[in-house]
């Protein structure tokens, strides 16, 4: 062979090589580390709740498979991360109110005190998510592997107690992007600014917000009570999280894979639901430690002024009313 010839063949076998390793790579039924990407700090119910079921997982997944955590939106925020899983780039992530503007119908879970407890959202999700939503979702792209929680929201600022909606009047509020967040604190008076979480902090800091809404396990695993003065428990909100991954993704994993993540991660809603409420405790009286000043105002006056919400959903969202019907109706006692 000359030498020519054997550079030749050297370079394509290289060629070969690399378009196999890439192709093995690219295989999901090859062996590998999954990321599973959310935006929640450390302390936070999110990364409390990833790292629970990773633990899980990893304990019974076959040799060289490995669910790896990336919290704090090292791997973007929301908006990013859903591309992500759509890309393939992303395994797993941790949507919440962000689903409402992926789908109409998930705007659901952002209609004001419809959710009454864990007992009633689990209800909920038996009834409504999995025969509704879910099929919705795996059109739009992502597959739903289980439910998990991000929480009841309550409203902090540098203002004042909030014990009316009047006294959300002009507060530059930073709320998640879904559209129907933005329009609740539009109906309410507040001035309300989308913003990623992981900007948070710092917009509080040097006042471009004046305020958030978020859950408590959100508000001390973002440290936002080190700029706040004000808690009110408003509970205006809870939502769902929802451990997503790609269709074509997670179809390519082998079947054994499969079970276990899928098993492990709904098994995990029974710790996620237990840590949240834990937290919900004990982080309130942390956070009044810290020096904020924590009210709980009466809901009568927020249902009466977020109604018109009910009635815009079901007008905007075809099936919207029956959705909200059948939700308030499941679990009642």
């Amino acid at each position: 062979m000359t030498p020519a010839r054997g550079a030749q063949h050297v370079a394509i076998t290289s060629i070969v090589l690399t378009l196999a390793l890439a192709a093995c790579s690219a295989d999901p039924s090859v062996p590998r580390e999954l990321k599973f990407g959310h935006v929640g700090e450390p302390g936070s119910l999110f990364a409390a709740s990833a790292d629970e079921f990773a633990r899980r997982a990893n304990a019974r997944l076959p040799d060289g498979w490995s669910v790896v955590t990336y919290g704090s939106s090292q791997l973007g925020g929301d908006e990013q991360l859903l591309q992500k899983i759509k890309l393939g780039t992303v395994d797993f992530s941790l949507p919440s109110t962000i689903m409402s503007s992926q789908i109409d119908e998930f705007g659901l879970f952002e209609m004001p005190y419809l959710v009454r407890d864990r007992a009633h959202m689990r209800a909920i999700e038996e009834e409504v998510v999995w025969p509704d939503l879910v099929p919705l979702a795996e059109a739009a792209g992502y597959r739903i592997v289980a439910v998990w929680e991000n929480g009841f929201r309550h409203v902090t600022n540098s203002w004042r107690p909030i014990e009316t909606p009047t006294d959300l009047a002009g507060l530059k509020l930073r709320t998640p992007s879904g559209i129907w967040r933005v329009k609740l604190f539009q109906t309410l008076g507040a001035n309300p600014t989308p913003m990623a979480l992981s900007e948070v902090f710092i917009g509080l800091q040097t006042g471009v917000i004046d305020g958030q809404e978020n859950p408590l396990a959100q508000i001390w695993g973002s440290k936002l009570y080190e700029v706040q003065d004000y808690l009110s428990l408003t509970s205006h909100v809870y939502t769902p999280a929802f451990v997503v991954t790609s269709p074509a993704r997670w179809d390519g994993l082998p079947a054994n894979v499969r079970a276990i993540l899928e098993g492990e991660a709904r098994a995990t809603q029974m710790f996620v639901h237990e840590t949240a409420a834990r937290l919900d405790s004990d982080l309130l009286e942390q956070i009044r430690a810290a020096g904020v000043a924590v009210n709980e105002p009466s809901r009568e006056g927020f249902v009466l002024a977020s109604a018109p919400m009910y009635a815009e959903y079901g007008q905007v969202v075809e099936g919207g009313s029956e959705l909200v019907e059948r939700a308030s109706r499941v679990g009642s006692r």
